[in-house]
């Protein structure tokens, strides 16, 4: 186990931010898996809460978001086959959160649904087209809003993404030092050495291969 001052030294930090691209790409190719199996998102009512529910699921190949209502909540996945409506990933203009998504900005929704702006997430299309998502918790709005961005080039900012990134970030580390137990870090890399004066102690394989024949 590293001390406080060892995990915080500098080159520790150097490694922690190698690592950063090489650990987010990872993070976004499972939020992507993750939208590829789909979720199921309730239906809002602005006037009471109705047990009403739609499927969305990104296809394969990172193209096409496809989605439909569906008659119950559905942990499984459904087939791409059964949703009837699709929206194009190029046709995305911006993924927007909380209080700024068009369904959260109506009164009944909020008064009848108190809990659900942290949920809440939306897509913009074309001009003024959205499609309005309430995610059943906390960690389904991570996934989504995560893998949403990422398909549009944007940074991945969620909770779950600065948690699963420290996670792993520190766990790659202690697998690479493992077999640096019980050895203290230097603050700072070792100085070079100088090149030596000549390499006359170079084994020089070819002429002694001229010299066997």
């Amino acid at each position: 186990m590293m001390s406080q001052e060892e995990s915080k030294s500098r080159p520790m930090q150097e490694l922690r931010e190698k690592l950063q691209p090489e650990v987010a790409e990872l993070i976004k190719q499972q939020r992507l898996k993750r939208l590829c199996e789909g979720s199921c998102f309730r239906k809002i009512s602005t006037r009471r809460r109705q047990d009403k529910f739609w499927y969305c699921r990104l296809s394969p190949n990172h193209k096409v978001l496809h989605y439909g209502d569906v008659e119950e909540f559905s942990q499984g996945q459904i087939p791409q086959d059964s949703l009837q409506e699709k929206l194009e990933v190029a046709d995305i203009k911006a993924v927007l959160t909380g209080k700024d998504c068009p369904h959260m900005k109506e009164k009944g929704a909020l008064k009848q649904n108190k809990e659900v702006p942290e949920l809440a997430f939306s897509v913009l299309y074309e001009s003024d087209e959205y499609l309005n998502f309430i995610a059943p918790d906390k960690h389904e709005y991570c996934i989504w809003t995560d893998g949403l961005n990422a398909l549009l080039g944007k940074e991945m900012t969620s909770d779950l993404t600065k948690s699963d990134m420290e996670t792993l970030i520190t766990m790659e580390i202690k697998l690479r030092l493992l077999d640096l137990e019980n050895i203290q870090i230097p603050e700072v890399a070792p100085p070079i050495p100088k090149e030596p004066s000549n390499y006359d102690f170079v084994y020089d394989y070819t002429q002694h291969t001229q010299q066997q024949s």
